[in-house]
């Protein structure tokens, strides 16, 4: 707008002045005259319309205000305008004469300047007022979902923090020397949850020394029972979202575990195709067992923490038969 009012009033200017003098025939003094005087009220007019369509907010539809706007100024204008000019000019009586004849096709004039410059500036507030909304709109919504993901990622914890405290109460007064070990192996896991709390992602091999950690507080519970394989097909700059895999496992020892006596196998196949990260998890399952209380929340926030990272309600896919159970989990991969 800073260029468009003084490039207006040079176009303007030149056109009056070729106007009056070689249209209408006046000399060059009269042309001058009319043109600046005409050119200077017009100008202030426009940016009247600017100021205040800009500084003073309405009820009204904008682009009627901008109309409204631009009528009252342009009756002002041709007013002033009219009156200056046989003022200067009062010793010209042709010109005079002239110039109240012409007064409805300066008005014309200067209405449509206005109208349109008031109309230009009410529709750029208007967009930069709806920019405005939709980003606080953007940020709202954005607080909303990490709020959530924060919630999902504090709900997830307490659930194995909760199993490994009773175990070491439980191991405390028979096996005093592996509570101990169990309570280092803890304090180690926690300290490495605390650091990776921030990071929205982080690569495949910091998760699995993560996983290793998990597993290693697990097996001091359940001693050689605990059988977990691996199998890795990936490249090293695979990543995920933090505290993925972990609830993951605690539901595959829960379904495995549950109602068993003797030695449980889970497998863990990671592979990278077509730049999705496949992990699954297989673990044994029996289908005439009750599944233990609780199990499921660990798979319904991780469903939700996919949905909200991704925007995809297909990555977690569930499948069992009578002899395992199978959690598969696809990581879009945006660096691939």
């Amino acid at each position: 707008m800073r260029w468009v009012l003084p490039l207006i009033g040079g176009i303007l200017l030149a056109k009056n002045i070729y106007l009056m003098h070689f249209l209408c025939n006046w000399d060059w003094n009269i042309s001058f005259k009319d043109g600046i005087l005409t050119t200077m009220l017009l100008m202030l007019a426009v940016w009247g319309c600017v100021l205040i369509i800009k500084s003073y907010p309405t009820k009204v539809g904008l682009s009627l205000y901008a109309l409204l706007i631009a009528s009252g100024l342009s009756v002002l204008f041709i007013f002033g305008d009219v009156q200056l000019l046989r003022w200067w000019l009062e010793d010209k009586k042709a010109y005079t004469d002239w110039l109240t004849a012409t007064m409805g096709i300066r008005f014309l004039i200067t209405w449509l300047v206005c109208a349109w410059l008031a109309t230009y500036t009410a529709l750029r507030k208007k967009v930069v007022e709806t920019d405005k909304k939709l980003q606080q709109q953007s940020d709202a919504s954005t607080l909303l979902r990490e709020a959530e993901l924060f919630k999902l990622r504090q709900q997830l914890q307490p659930h194995f923090l909760y199993n490994s405290l009773n175990s070491i109460s439980a191991l405390i007064m028979i096996q005093p020397e592996k509570a101990q070990e169990m309570i280092g192996k803890l304090s180690d896991f926690l300290r490495s949850s605390v650091k990776r709390e921030a990071q929205d992602t982080i690569p495949i091999a910091e998760e699995l020394l993560y996983i290793e950690s998990y597993l290693a507080i697990e097996s001091v519970r359940f001693g050689d029972r605990l059988k977990v394989s691996f199998e890795k097909e990936y490249t090293d700059d695979a990543v995920l979202p933090p505290f993925l895999l972990q609830p993951v496992l605690e539901n595959a020892i829960k379904f495995g575990l549950y109602g068993n006596t003797g030695s449980v196998a889970i497998g863990i196949h990671i592979a990278l195709a077509d730049s999705i990260l496949t992990i699954t998890i297989t673990n044994p399952y029996d289908p005439q067992t009750a599944a233990p209380k609780g199990t499921g929340f660990g798979l319904q926030g991780i469903r939700r923490r996919l949905e909200l990272l991704y925007a995809r309600a297909d990555l977690l896919e569930t499948q069992k038969d009578e002899h395992n159970f199978t959690t598969i989990l696809k990581i879009p991969q945006a660096h691939v």
